[in-house]
């Protein structure tokens, strides 16, 4: 019996730390980001970041109490369906809510500025 439930642990250890990202992954269509590159969406998504947000994942995705950093690696290198499929479904069990009612547009926006964030990492210019 012991046995059986040191494995259910583990196992319930092992999926709680899987990515939210590694799921929407495997679920979302291949889809590019419309927006990617632009300007204008990216400073857009910005606002919207710190609108919908900053509250949880802090200011630029720097983390919070209640939310992942989002200045990770395996964020900036996600497929932008899967970023979306994330903002559009949320992670119940994660606290992470449905960003359903926010217009395709503005989901698209926030990505743009995910991506733009990610080539700022990679110059050195976000830790």
């Amino acid at each position: 019996m012991k046995i059986v439930l040191f494995c259910l642990l583990a196992a319930s250890c092992a999926w709680a730390r899987e990515s939210v990202l590694h799921t929407a992954a495997s679920r979302a269509p291949v889809r590019a980001n419309p927006l990617e590159g632009d300007a204008r969406a990216e400073r857009a998504g910005a606002k919207l970041f710190a609108r919908e947000c900053a509250a949880c994942h802090g200011v630029g995705g720097i983390g919070g109490k209640n939310a992942p950093r989002l200045q990770r690696r395996d964020v900036y290198e996600a497929p932008p369906a899967a970023l979306f499929w994330v903002l559009r479904n949320g992670s119940l069990w994660r606290g992470m809510p449905s960003f359903a009612a926010l217009p395709e547009p503005q989901r698209w926006q926030i990505i743009a500025y995910l991506q733009r964030q990610r080539g700022q990492e990679t110059s050195g210019a976000i830790k």
